[in-house]
């Protein structure tokens, strides 16, 4: 102990020193300001940025880009008149690129007027208290180790993160399809069900699109539902067929993995590229893609170079319509499989400062499934006239949240119907191949057991439906209830809450 604390003042007294000598360490300046900035992006982001490719491009921007800034104009201002506005410069640049960073750390994205009010307030500081520069410095290091503090728990859960549970309980990985028909699967993210639109919180005619799709031979699905409330866990366990019950974890957005478990490898994939399809992935925008996971399908309509490092992928859009024609131009005898995703109707806003009240939301969706239905008739129609044998299945992802406030607003634990079905409620439609026989009636519920149900009629092999998934909606609860994993809707369609804990 008495070694501990010699040491310890040993550290004061260099500390003091250093802060009260002349040297302004420029570099090690650089170096700190985006210390903080680094680690809380990735404590906060983690799923969106665990490759080298982002490690190397943030540790770029918040350590070397600052520390060489720094640097550089510690080095121009050494001389003439600038020499007597370094002092002043020095803080400016330490505070404000400080802000600059947690700013971008924060929103995901550079705003232009909030950088502009940071950079205008910093400057009277500056001139105010310029003196403390290098206290400045050691507060940002000890904001940083205290981030670090609540990192280290973020990385070291990542051991924890399997994926056995994709594995399948019979042999369905090796199923060998008899009938290859073309197969797309378009999935307008936020599509409810007909009959749910037609009720509950939602009360809109969509007749129209409805008696389409009747003309042209789709089989609808009452009723049908999502397994889970989002993109990401939903459509892990659709590619699955397996459900993941959010790797039982306490964050709705920390399902990891999950975007390398649809864009690199997943059951459904690999069934379909071993029956020899040539696979397609047609996205509206880069969402899936953001942390560069290696790609598994033949061929997408975004390269690398297209997906951002920081922020969601939404402003980054590609007409999914004229995309899928390039594809379509390109016959050939190989069977082809398409996984298509455009962003409308979506959701309502997610968060409460920027939704309109439940109305207003409702209107933006009701507009928002007009243009899908725009968008969904040219898209199948285009299919139709190019692929008349085709296999066209509407899945949707999950439901268009409306009723609720905002979309956060559905961790908070409710027993009511509508809202808990405006989650969960999903379009699937699915046009069969032509055939000598008549259109299979096999019971569909929910999205875990969609592909599983195709796979077993395009390889006839009915003891594959010997191992369907529990036709069960999850949900993690933050606010009202004990924070966990939640079955919300049981196989019969009642609304119960109990709560899931890992198996022993």
């Amino acid at each position: 102990m008495k070694i501990e604390t010699s040491n310890l003042k040993k550290w004061s007294h260099t500390l003091a020193t250093r802060l009260k000598d002349d040297s302004e360490y420029p570099l090690l300046a650089g170096v700190v300001t985006g210390l903080y900035p680094f680690i809380s992006y990735y404590t906060h982001n983690f799923q969106l940025v665990n490759s080298w490719q982002h490690f190397l491009f943030f540790f770029a921007l918040f350590i070397v880009a600052p520390a060489l800034l720094f640097w550089v104009l510690y080095r121009v201002s050494n001389k003439g008149f600038l020499k007597k506005w370094r002092k002043y410069g020095l803080f400016f640049l330490t505070v404000f690129v400080f802000l600059l960073f947690v700013e971008i750390a924060l929103y995901a994205q550079l705003k232009k007027k909030l950088a502009l009010a940071t950079f205008l307030a910093v400057i009277p500081f500056s001139f105010l208290l310029y003196k403390h520069y290098k206290k400045i410095i050691v507060l940002q290091v000890v904001i940083a180790l205290i981030g670090l503090i609540y990192f280290i728990p973020v990385l070291w859960k990542q051991k924890d993160i399997s994926m056995e549970w994709t594995k399948q309980p019979d042999a369905i990985a090796s199923t060998v399809l008899k009938k290859k028909p073309n197969i797309y699967f378009i999935q307008p993210d936020g599509y409810v069900n007909f009959e749910e639109i037609a009720g509950g919180h939602y009360n809109i005619d969509n007749t129209e699109f409805k008696s389409f799709l009747d003309a042209r031979g789709f089989t609808m699905y009452p009723n049908f539902r999502s397994n889970y409330p989002s993109t990401l866990a939903s459509n892990g366990a659709v590619f699955a067929m397996q459900h993941h019950y959010f790797n039982y974890g306490t964050h709705p957005s920390k399902f990891l993995k999950a975007r390398r478990l649809l864009v690199s490898d997943n059951p459904v994939l690999n069934i379909l590229k071993d029956n020899g399809y040539k696979t397609h992935l047609v996205l509206e925008s880069p969402y899936i893609l953001l942390n560069r996971p290696k790609m598994g399908y033949d061929a997408c309509n975004f390269s690398t170079f297209d997906v951002p490092f920081i922020g969601s992928g939404f402003r980054n859009k590609k007409d999914v319509q004229a995309d899928l024609e390039g594809y379509l131009e390109n016959d050939s005898d190989q069977p082809k499989f398409f996984f298509i995703e455009f962003f409308n109707p979506g959701h309502i806003k997610n968060r409460k400062g920027d939704s309109e009240g439940a109305e207003g939301e409702k209107q933006h969706w009701q507009e928002s499934l007009e243009y899908a239905n725009e968008r969904l008739t040219k898209m199948i129609s285009t299919i139709e006239e190019k692929d008349p044998g085709a296999m066209i299945i509407l899945h949707s992802d999950h439901g268009g949240y409306v009723g609720l406030e905002y979309a956060m607003q559905m961790y908070e634990k409710t027993d009511k119907r509508d809202d808990i079905y405006s989650l969960f409620s999903s379009l699937c439609a699915i046009k069969w191949p032509d055939t000598d026989e008549n259109t299979p009636e096999i019971e569909l519920k929910s999205s875990v057991n969609l592909f599983r149900v195709i796979f077993s009629e395009l390889a006839d092999d009915p003891s594959l439906l010997e191992h369907r998934q529990p036709d069960e909606s999850y949900i993690i609860l933050m606010k009202k209830a004990p924070r966990g994993v939640y079955r919300y809707i049981n196989g019969k369609g009642e609304i119960v809450c109990e709560q899931m804990l890992p198996e022993k």
